[in-house]
Protein backbone atom coordinates (compact mmCIF):
# COMPACT_ATOMS: atom_id res chain seq x y z
CA UNK A 1 0.00 0.00 0.00
CA UNK A 2 1.80 3.59 -1.00
CA UNK A 3 1.13 6.67 -0.39
CA UNK A 4 -0.66 8.84 -2.65
CA UNK A 5 2.25 9.51 -4.91
CA UNK A 6 1.94 13.57 -5.24
CA UNK A 7 1.74 14.23 -1.83
CA UNK A 8 5.02 15.57 -0.69
CA UNK A 9 5.29 19.11 1.03
CA UNK A 10 2.18 21.10 1.62
CA UNK A 11 3.12 24.80 1.09
CA UNK A 12 0.42 27.61 -0.51
CA UNK A 13 -2.19 25.13 -0.66
CA UNK A 14 -0.79 23.17 -3.02
CA UNK A 15 1.31 19.56 -2.68
CA UNK A 16 4.80 20.23 -4.34
CA UNK A 17 7.83 18.19 -4.98
CA UNK A 18 10.57 18.95 -2.53
CA UNK A 19 13.98 19.57 -3.48
CA UNK A 20 16.00 17.68 -0.59
CA UNK A 21 17.09 14.38 -1.26
CA UNK A 22 13.93 11.26 -1.11
CA UNK A 23 13.92 9.66 2.44
CA UNK A 24 12.71 5.84 2.67
CA UNK A 25 9.97 4.96 5.03
CA UNK A 26 9.61 1.75 6.88
CA UNK A 27 7.60 -0.53 7.73
CA UNK A 28 8.67 -1.20 11.20
CA UNK A 29 6.66 -5.32 11.33
CA UNK A 30 9.16 -6.09 8.22
CA UNK A 31 11.80 -3.83 8.38
CA UNK A 32 11.15 -3.01 4.13
CA UNK A 33 10.91 -0.12 2.46
CA UNK A 34 7.23 1.18 2.12
CA UNK A 35 8.15 4.45 -0.22
CA UNK A 36 10.55 7.18 -0.93
CA UNK A 37 9.05 10.63 0.69
CA UNK A 38 10.53 13.82 -1.50
CA UNK A 39 12.09 15.47 1.24
CA UNK A 40 12.32 19.41 1.78
CA UNK A 41 15.51 22.02 1.69
CA UNK A 42 16.26 25.14 2.90
CA UNK A 43 14.56 27.08 0.55
CA UNK A 44 11.36 25.03 0.83
CA UNK A 45 11.20 25.57 4.15
CA UNK A 46 12.02 29.17 3.40
CA UNK A 47 8.98 29.19 1.05
CA UNK A 48 6.52 27.49 3.58
CA UNK A 49 7.10 30.17 6.08
CA UNK A 50 6.54 32.87 3.16
CA UNK A 51 3.23 30.70 2.70
CA UNK A 52 2.23 31.20 6.15
CA UNK A 53 2.85 34.30 6.39
CA UNK A 54 0.31 35.33 3.73
CA UNK A 55 -2.12 32.59 5.08
CA UNK A 56 -2.05 34.27 8.56
CA UNK A 57 -2.89 37.79 7.30
CA UNK A 58 -6.28 36.10 5.85
CA UNK A 59 -6.98 33.44 8.35
CA UNK A 60 -6.46 35.93 11.45
CA UNK A 61 -8.70 38.42 10.29
CA UNK A 62 -11.30 35.70 10.22
CA UNK A 63 -14.46 35.50 11.90
CA UNK A 64 -14.80 33.24 14.59
CA UNK A 65 -17.75 31.70 13.35
CA UNK A 66 -15.85 31.03 10.19
CA UNK A 67 -12.69 29.33 12.06
CA UNK A 68 -15.28 27.09 14.07
CA UNK A 69 -16.98 26.26 10.77
CA UNK A 70 -14.05 25.33 8.97
CA UNK A 71 -12.50 23.25 11.86
CA UNK A 72 -16.08 21.10 11.56
CA UNK A 73 -15.46 20.27 8.21
CA UNK A 74 -12.15 19.12 8.31
CA UNK A 75 -13.67 16.92 10.95
CA UNK A 76 -16.46 15.57 8.60
CA UNK A 77 -13.81 14.93 5.86
CA UNK A 78 -11.79 13.34 8.74
CA UNK A 79 -14.37 10.71 9.15
CA UNK A 80 -14.62 9.59 5.51
CA UNK A 81 -11.14 8.58 5.34
CA UNK A 82 -11.23 6.66 8.97
CA UNK A 83 -9.62 3.62 6.79
CA UNK A 84 -7.10 5.01 4.87
CA UNK A 85 -5.70 6.74 7.42
CA UNK A 86 -5.80 4.45 9.58
CA UNK A 87 -4.42 2.11 7.56
CA UNK A 88 -1.32 4.39 7.28
CA UNK A 89 -0.70 4.73 10.82
CA UNK A 90 -0.28 0.70 11.06
CA UNK A 91 1.92 0.44 8.47
CA UNK A 92 4.27 3.11 9.27
CA UNK A 93 3.82 3.29 13.35
CA UNK A 94 3.70 -0.47 13.34
CA UNK A 95 0.27 -0.67 16.59
CA UNK A 96 -2.70 -2.43 15.41
CA UNK A 97 -5.63 -0.95 13.14
CA UNK A 98 -7.85 -0.74 16.27
CA UNK A 99 -5.15 1.26 18.27
CA UNK A 100 -4.50 3.56 14.81
CA UNK A 101 -8.51 3.74 14.28
CA UNK A 102 -8.71 4.84 17.96
CA UNK A 103 -5.71 7.67 17.25
CA UNK A 104 -7.78 8.99 14.11
CA UNK A 105 -11.03 9.39 16.33
CA UNK A 106 -8.91 11.28 18.82
CA UNK A 107 -8.09 13.74 16.20
CA UNK A 108 -11.43 14.28 15.23
CA UNK A 109 -12.48 15.09 18.49
CA UNK A 110 -9.32 17.67 18.84
CA UNK A 111 -11.09 19.32 15.58
CA UNK A 112 -14.60 19.04 17.05
CA UNK A 113 -13.68 20.80 20.42
CA UNK A 114 -11.58 23.57 18.90
CA UNK A 115 -13.80 24.34 16.01
CA UNK A 116 -16.08 25.11 19.56
CA UNK A 117 -13.48 26.79 21.17
CA UNK A 118 -12.83 29.61 18.59
CA UNK A 119 -16.03 31.00 19.75
CA UNK A 120 -15.31 31.34 23.12
CA UNK A 121 -12.11 33.38 22.75
CA UNK A 122 -13.06 35.83 25.58
CA UNK A 123 -11.79 39.25 26.90
CA UNK A 124 -13.12 40.81 30.00
CA UNK A 125 -13.28 44.87 31.16
CA UNK A 126 -12.02 45.78 34.17
CA UNK A 127 -13.20 49.34 35.73
CA UNK A 128 -10.20 51.74 35.28
CA UNK A 129 -8.80 54.28 37.62
CA UNK A 130 -8.83 56.89 35.00
CA UNK A 131 -12.09 58.96 34.91
CA UNK A 132 -14.38 57.62 32.15
CA UNK A 133 -11.61 55.08 31.39
CA UNK A 134 -11.66 51.66 31.51
CA UNK A 135 -9.48 48.65 30.98
CA UNK A 136 -10.33 46.56 27.84
CA UNK A 137 -8.75 42.96 27.43
CA UNK A 138 -8.14 41.16 24.68
CA UNK A 139 -6.69 37.94 22.81
CA UNK A 140 -5.12 37.93 19.07
CA UNK A 141 -3.59 35.10 17.78
CA UNK A 142 0.19 34.67 18.26
CA UNK A 143 1.19 34.47 14.53
CA UNK A 144 2.77 31.95 12.38
CA UNK A 145 3.23 28.26 14.60
CA UNK A 146 5.82 25.70 13.84
CA UNK A 147 4.52 22.36 15.00
CA UNK A 148 7.43 19.89 15.81
CA UNK A 149 5.23 16.26 16.38
CA UNK A 150 7.33 12.63 16.98
CA UNK A 151 6.58 9.26 15.29
CA UNK A 152 4.48 7.57 18.21
CA UNK A 153 1.86 9.26 17.47
CA UNK A 154 1.57 10.62 13.70
CA UNK A 155 -1.81 12.38 13.46
CA UNK A 156 -2.69 12.91 16.94
CA UNK A 157 0.18 15.36 17.90
CA UNK A 158 -0.23 17.13 14.96
CA UNK A 159 -4.12 17.47 15.45
CA UNK A 160 -3.39 18.36 19.03
CA UNK A 161 -1.42 21.69 17.43
CA UNK A 162 -3.37 22.50 14.63
CA UNK A 163 -6.46 22.78 16.05
CA UNK A 164 -6.06 24.81 18.92
CA UNK A 165 -4.07 27.45 16.54
CA UNK A 166 -6.56 27.58 13.72
CA UNK A 167 -9.14 28.54 16.13
CA UNK A 168 -7.06 30.90 17.77
CA UNK A 169 -6.31 32.38 13.99
CA UNK A 170 -2.74 31.63 13.79
CA UNK A 171 -1.63 29.79 10.74
CA UNK A 172 1.03 26.75 11.05
CA UNK A 173 3.80 25.20 9.34
CA UNK A 174 3.78 21.37 10.45
CA UNK A 175 7.28 19.27 10.69
CA UNK A 176 6.45 15.84 11.73
CA UNK A 177 8.84 12.81 12.39
CA UNK A 178 10.38 11.34 9.09
CA UNK A 179 9.81 8.23 10.27
CA UNK A 180 6.03 8.42 9.98
CA UNK A 181 5.49 10.89 7.01
CA UNK A 182 2.29 9.39 5.39
CA UNK A 183 0.03 9.88 8.29
CA UNK A 184 0.59 13.68 8.35
CA UNK A 185 0.21 14.33 4.62
CA UNK A 186 -2.98 12.38 5.11
CA UNK A 187 -4.19 14.85 7.83
CA UNK A 188 -2.94 17.95 6.12
CA UNK A 189 -4.66 16.88 2.88
CA UNK A 190 -8.27 16.58 4.79
CA UNK A 191 -7.37 20.30 5.60
CA UNK A 192 -7.24 20.95 2.46
CA UNK A 193 -10.23 18.90 1.16
CA UNK A 194 -12.20 20.90 3.40
CA UNK A 195 -11.38 24.31 2.22
CA UNK A 196 -8.52 25.63 4.74
CA UNK A 197 -7.72 29.06 2.75
CA UNK A 198 -3.96 28.57 1.46
CA UNK A 199 -1.08 29.11 3.33
CA UNK A 200 -3.27 28.61 6.58
CA UNK A 201 -1.56 24.95 7.22
CA UNK A 202 2.41 23.93 5.66
CA UNK A 203 3.96 20.98 5.70
CA UNK A 204 7.71 20.68 5.72
CA UNK A 205 9.67 17.25 5.86
CA UNK A 206 13.23 16.45 6.31
CA UNK A 207 16.55 16.77 7.44
CA UNK A 208 16.73 19.26 10.66
CA UNK A 209 19.13 21.36 8.73
CA UNK A 210 16.95 22.21 6.36
CA UNK A 211 13.76 22.44 8.33
CA UNK A 212 14.10 22.49 12.21
CA UNK A 213 16.92 24.95 11.68
CA UNK A 214 15.22 27.79 9.45
CA UNK A 215 12.42 27.82 11.36
CA UNK A 216 13.77 28.10 14.33
CA UNK A 217 16.38 31.20 13.07
CA UNK A 218 13.30 33.04 11.55
CA UNK A 219 11.66 36.31 13.18
CA UNK A 220 8.33 35.07 11.64
CA UNK A 221 7.91 32.12 13.29
CA UNK A 222 6.52 33.64 16.72
CA UNK A 223 6.10 30.38 18.51
CA UNK A 224 7.15 26.26 18.40
CA UNK A 225 4.86 23.49 19.76
CA UNK A 226 6.98 20.61 20.56
CA UNK A 227 6.07 16.73 21.14
CA UNK A 228 9.27 14.80 21.66
CA UNK A 229 12.65 14.09 24.18
CA UNK A 230 13.28 15.84 27.02
CA UNK A 231 16.81 15.99 25.46
CA UNK A 232 15.61 18.10 22.20
CA UNK A 233 12.95 20.29 24.44
CA UNK A 234 16.05 21.19 26.09
CA UNK A 235 17.59 22.53 22.77
CA UNK A 236 14.93 24.26 21.25
CA UNK A 237 13.66 26.25 24.62
CA UNK A 238 17.66 27.47 23.62
CA UNK A 239 16.97 27.81 20.00
CA UNK A 240 13.97 29.83 20.43
CA UNK A 241 15.70 32.39 23.12
CA UNK A 242 17.36 34.12 20.11
CA UNK A 243 14.31 35.16 18.61
CA UNK A 244 12.36 35.38 21.84
CA UNK A 245 9.54 32.37 20.48
CA UNK A 246 6.85 31.20 22.62
CA UNK A 247 7.70 27.52 23.75
CA UNK A 248 5.00 24.98 24.39
CA UNK A 249 6.33 21.41 24.55
CA UNK A 250 5.31 17.70 25.93
CA UNK A 251 8.40 16.10 26.57
CA UNK A 252 9.29 12.32 28.17
CA UNK A 253 7.54 10.58 31.47
CA UNK A 254 8.19 7.79 33.61
CA UNK A 255 4.75 7.25 35.27
CA UNK A 256 4.30 5.86 38.34
CA UNK A 257 1.56 3.03 39.12
CA UNK A 258 0.54 2.91 42.80
CA UNK A 259 -1.56 -0.11 43.77
CA UNK A 260 -3.34 0.01 47.28
CA UNK A 261 -4.25 -3.11 49.29
CA UNK A 262 -8.14 -2.33 49.03
CA UNK A 263 -7.27 -2.29 45.14
CA UNK A 264 -9.21 -5.31 43.18
CA UNK A 265 -6.13 -7.06 41.20
CA UNK A 266 -8.23 -8.33 38.93
CA UNK A 267 -9.77 -5.12 37.83
CA UNK A 268 -6.27 -3.18 37.96
CA UNK A 269 -4.80 -5.82 35.55
CA UNK A 270 -7.74 -6.23 33.44
CA UNK A 271 -7.08 -1.88 32.17
CA UNK A 272 -3.27 -2.04 33.22
CA UNK A 273 -2.16 -5.11 30.80
CA UNK A 274 -3.50 -3.39 27.53
CA UNK A 275 -2.46 0.24 27.97
CA UNK A 276 0.64 -0.87 29.16
CA UNK A 277 1.35 -2.80 25.88
CA UNK A 278 -0.36 -0.89 23.39
CA UNK A 279 2.12 0.73 20.79
CA UNK A 280 4.37 -1.65 22.27
CA UNK A 281 4.78 0.63 25.44
CA UNK A 282 5.84 3.30 23.06
CA UNK A 283 3.52 5.86 25.01
CA UNK A 284 4.89 9.01 26.92
CA UNK A 285 1.94 8.52 29.76
CA UNK A 286 1.60 5.10 30.11
CA UNK A 287 2.90 3.64 33.23
CA UNK A 288 6.61 2.04 33.01
CA UNK A 289 6.73 2.02 37.43
CA UNK A 290 4.48 -0.28 38.80
CA UNK A 291 4.48 0.35 43.05
CA UNK A 292 2.24 -2.36 44.20
CA UNK A 293 1.59 -2.69 47.42
CA UNK A 294 3.08 -5.94 49.20
CA UNK A 295 -0.14 -7.73 50.35
CA UNK A 296 -0.75 -7.63 46.41
CA UNK A 297 2.29 -7.93 44.74
CA UNK A 298 2.64 -11.72 44.06
CA UNK A 299 -0.65 -11.71 42.73
CA UNK A 300 -0.37 -8.83 40.60
CA UNK A 301 3.17 -9.65 38.65
CA UNK A 302 2.02 -13.47 38.11
CA UNK A 303 -1.39 -12.08 37.04
CA UNK A 304 0.27 -9.39 35.03
CA UNK A 305 2.86 -11.83 33.46
CA UNK A 306 0.21 -14.55 32.69
CA UNK A 307 -1.92 -11.35 30.79
CA UNK A 308 1.04 -10.41 28.70
CA UNK A 309 2.46 -14.00 27.82
CA UNK A 310 -0.90 -14.25 25.96
CA UNK A 311 -0.81 -11.23 24.24
CA UNK A 312 -0.73 -12.13 20.26
CA UNK A 313 1.78 -10.28 18.51
CA UNK A 314 1.68 -9.37 14.87
CA UNK A 315 1.53 -6.66 11.77
CA UNK A 316 -0.54 -3.88 12.78
CA UNK A 317 -2.52 -4.68 9.52
CA UNK A 318 -3.59 -7.98 10.95
CA UNK A 319 -7.03 -7.26 13.08
CA UNK A 320 -5.95 -9.85 15.77
CA UNK A 321 -2.89 -8.44 16.22
CA UNK A 322 -2.99 -7.13 19.75
CA UNK A 323 1.06 -5.58 19.80
CA UNK A 324 3.19 -4.83 16.99
CA UNK A 325 6.69 -3.58 16.87
CA UNK A 326 8.92 -1.16 18.30
CA UNK A 327 9.71 1.65 15.72
CA UNK A 328 13.12 0.99 14.35
CA UNK A 329 16.26 -1.12 15.28
CA UNK A 330 17.56 1.67 17.49
CA UNK A 331 14.60 1.41 19.92
CA UNK A 332 15.00 -2.48 20.11
CA UNK A 333 18.65 -2.18 21.19
CA UNK A 334 17.79 0.32 23.19
CA UNK A 335 14.80 -2.12 25.19
CA UNK A 336 17.43 -5.27 25.33
CA UNK A 337 19.93 -2.45 27.03
CA UNK A 338 17.39 -2.08 29.48
CA UNK A 339 16.47 -5.39 30.17
CA UNK A 340 20.15 -6.85 30.33
CA UNK A 341 20.88 -3.90 32.97
CA UNK A 342 17.56 -5.21 34.85
CA UNK A 343 18.41 -9.37 35.22
CA UNK A 344 22.39 -7.45 36.09
CA UNK A 345 21.06 -5.95 39.20
CA UNK A 346 19.01 -8.91 40.05
CA UNK A 347 15.60 -8.66 38.33
CA UNK A 348 13.79 -11.76 37.44
CA UNK A 349 11.95 -11.79 34.04
CA UNK A 350 8.39 -13.04 34.76
CA UNK A 351 7.46 -12.84 30.88
CA UNK A 352 8.85 -11.90 27.34
CA UNK A 353 12.84 -10.37 27.88
CA UNK A 354 13.87 -11.07 24.35
CA UNK A 355 13.09 -10.87 20.27
CA UNK A 356 9.90 -13.19 19.96
CA UNK A 357 11.51 -16.64 17.69
CA UNK A 358 8.13 -16.29 15.51
CA UNK A 359 8.98 -12.98 14.85
CA UNK A 360 11.88 -12.83 12.46
CA UNK A 361 11.08 -9.48 10.78
CA UNK A 362 11.00 -6.33 11.41
CA UNK A 363 11.96 -4.98 14.92
CA UNK A 364 9.17 -6.66 17.33
CA UNK A 365 10.02 -7.33 20.85
CA UNK A 366 8.01 -9.48 23.41
CA UNK A 367 5.58 -8.11 26.32
CA UNK A 368 8.11 -8.34 29.37
CA UNK A 369 7.31 -8.39 32.97
CA UNK A 370 10.27 -7.54 35.56
CA UNK A 371 9.81 -7.92 39.16
CA UNK A 372 12.35 -7.85 42.25
CA UNK A 373 14.40 -4.44 40.99
CA UNK A 374 16.14 -1.79 42.81
CA UNK A 375 14.89 1.73 42.19
CA UNK A 376 18.50 2.68 40.50
CA UNK A 377 17.70 0.00 37.66
CA UNK A 378 17.42 1.64 34.45
CA UNK A 379 13.68 -0.19 34.19
CA UNK A 380 12.76 2.01 36.97
CA UNK A 381 14.95 5.41 37.05
CA UNK A 382 14.45 6.18 32.99
CA UNK A 383 11.43 6.23 30.87
CA UNK A 384 12.02 3.01 29.16
CA UNK A 385 9.42 3.68 25.80
CA UNK A 386 9.08 0.07 25.29
CA UNK A 387 7.05 -2.95 26.55
CA UNK A 388 8.14 -3.13 29.67
CA UNK A 389 6.55 -3.15 33.19
CA UNK A 390 9.05 -3.01 35.97
CA UNK A 391 7.58 -4.28 38.83
CA UNK A 392 8.52 -3.08 42.89
CA UNK A 393 7.04 -3.67 46.11
CA UNK A 394 6.02 -0.85 48.69
CA UNK A 395 4.71 -0.77 52.34
CA UNK A 396 3.93 2.61 53.39
CA UNK A 397 1.86 5.43 51.59
CA UNK A 398 4.90 8.14 52.10
CA UNK A 399 7.18 5.73 51.33
CA UNK A 400 5.75 5.01 47.87
CA UNK A 401 4.62 8.91 47.16
CA UNK A 402 8.46 9.70 47.84
CA UNK A 403 10.01 6.68 45.41
CA UNK A 404 7.04 8.13 42.94
CA UNK A 405 8.79 11.81 42.81
CA UNK A 406 12.06 10.86 42.28
CA UNK A 407 13.54 11.89 39.28
CA UNK A 408 12.74 14.79 36.86
CA UNK A 409 9.35 13.78 35.29
CA UNK A 410 6.41 14.84 35.94
CA UNK A 411 3.93 14.07 33.21
CA UNK A 412 1.66 11.24 34.21
CA UNK A 413 0.46 9.28 37.26
CA UNK A 414 -1.79 6.90 38.19
CA UNK A 415 -3.47 5.44 41.04
CA UNK A 416 -5.50 2.41 42.00
CA UNK A 417 -7.75 2.40 45.49
CA UNK A 418 -11.28 2.80 46.35
CA UNK A 419 -10.73 4.85 49.58
CA UNK A 420 -11.96 8.37 49.14
CA UNK A 421 -9.57 9.97 51.55
CA UNK A 422 -6.36 8.30 49.99
CA UNK A 423 -8.09 9.31 46.57
CA UNK A 424 -6.89 12.65 47.61
CA UNK A 425 -3.94 12.46 49.91
CA UNK A 426 -2.68 10.62 46.34
CA UNK A 427 -3.38 13.85 44.40
CA UNK A 428 -2.00 16.10 46.58
CA UNK A 429 1.35 14.05 47.20
CA UNK A 430 2.33 13.16 43.81
CA UNK A 431 4.15 15.30 41.74
CA UNK A 432 2.63 15.09 38.24
CA UNK A 433 1.18 17.40 35.71
CA UNK A 434 -1.73 14.62 35.68
CA UNK A 435 -3.25 11.78 37.55
CA UNK A 436 -5.29 8.73 36.74
CA UNK A 437 -7.32 7.88 39.65
CA UNK A 438 -8.81 4.11 38.90
CA UNK A 439 -8.36 5.22 35.07
CA UNK A 440 -5.92 5.76 32.85
CA UNK A 441 -8.12 8.15 30.12
CA UNK A 442 -6.31 11.13 30.58
CA UNK A 443 -6.16 12.20 26.73
CA UNK A 444 -9.24 13.29 25.72
CA UNK A 445 -9.64 17.21 23.63
CA UNK A 446 -11.77 18.31 26.46
CA UNK A 447 -8.79 18.22 29.16
CA UNK A 448 -5.91 19.86 29.46
CA UNK A 449 -2.96 17.49 28.43
CA UNK A 450 0.42 18.01 30.18
CA UNK A 451 3.25 18.00 32.30
CA UNK A 452 5.41 19.92 34.83
CA UNK A 453 8.90 19.57 35.75
CA UNK A 454 11.20 18.05 32.97
CA UNK A 455 8.37 16.62 31.02
CA UNK A 456 7.35 20.22 29.55
CA UNK A 457 5.20 23.15 29.75
CA UNK A 458 2.07 24.29 28.71
CA UNK A 459 -1.23 22.42 28.13
CA UNK A 460 -2.86 20.52 24.72
CA UNK A 461 -6.61 19.93 25.28
CA UNK A 462 -9.32 21.81 27.27
CA UNK A 463 -10.04 25.22 27.52
CA UNK A 464 -6.84 26.28 28.71
CA UNK A 465 -5.13 24.45 24.88
CA UNK A 466 -6.22 27.35 22.88
CA UNK A 467 -3.99 30.11 25.28
CA UNK A 468 -0.83 28.50 24.24
CA UNK A 469 -1.33 30.16 20.70
CA UNK A 470 -3.00 33.95 22.17
CA UNK A 471 -1.15 36.68 23.25
CA UNK A 472 -2.96 38.59 25.59
CA UNK A 473 -3.23 42.50 24.40
CA UNK A 474 -4.52 45.26 26.92
CA UNK A 475 -6.02 48.44 25.98
CA UNK A 476 -6.77 51.66 28.48
CA UNK A 477 -9.80 53.28 26.90
CA UNK A 478 -10.68 57.12 28.11
CA UNK A 479 -13.85 58.88 26.64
Amino acid sequence: MALDSHFSLFIGGEWQTGHGAPMGVVDPATGETLYEMPSANAQDTAEAIKSAELGLKHWRSSSAWTRADTLHAIANVMVERTEEAARHISLEAGKPLAQSRREWALCIDQFRWYAEEARRIYGRIVESRAPGGRIEILHEPVGIVAAFTAWNFPVVLIARKVAPALAAGCSVIVRPSSEVPGPAAIIIDCMRQAGLPAGVVNLVVGPTSETYQPLMASQSVRKVSLTGSTAIGQQMIRDAAATMKRVSMELGGNAPMIVFPDADVEKVLDVAVPTKFANAGQVCVTPDRFFIHESLHDAFVEGFAKRAKALKLGHGLDETSQMGPLINERRRKAIETIVADAVARGGKIRAGGGRPAEHNRGFFFEPTVISDLPDEALALAEENFGPIAAITRFTKADEVYARANTGGFGLSAYVFTRDPSRIREAVASIESGMVGVNSFALAAAEAPFGGIKDSGMGREGGSEGIHDYLNVKLSQVTL
